[in-house]
């Protein structure tokens, strides 16, 4: 009796050309993206300690309400550049 081996059947991704190049857009818009949320960070921070130092309760608010905005966009765009570069890596070795 002899064995019969059936051929790998599925998508061809290396005839598909660019990929390369889109993780290098993708990685350079996400990173300049945690570039800018980590300096809205640094700002937001800095407003809310002159505002409370000076007793302006309301941009004290507004500057924690804006930092934890940036705080939130800063990691959801680091884990969306792990979360791309691990799809990138998949359709690879598909």
């Amino acid at each position: 009796m002899t064995r019969r081996v059936l051929p790998l059947v599925g998508p061809d991704f290396g005839a598909v050309g660019g990929s390369s190049q889109l993780r290098s857009i993708i990685g350079a818009l996400l990173t300049y993206g945690l570039i800018i949320s980590a300096l809205m960070v640094i700002v937001c921070a800095a407003a809310w300690a002159i505002g409370s130092s000076n007793g302006s309760w309301q941009t004290a608010s507004k500057a924690k309400t804006g930092l934890f905005v940036a705080l939130g966009g800063a990691v959801l765009t680091g884990g969306a550049l792990a979360w791309a570069s691990w799809l990138l890596e998949l359709g690879a070795r598909l």
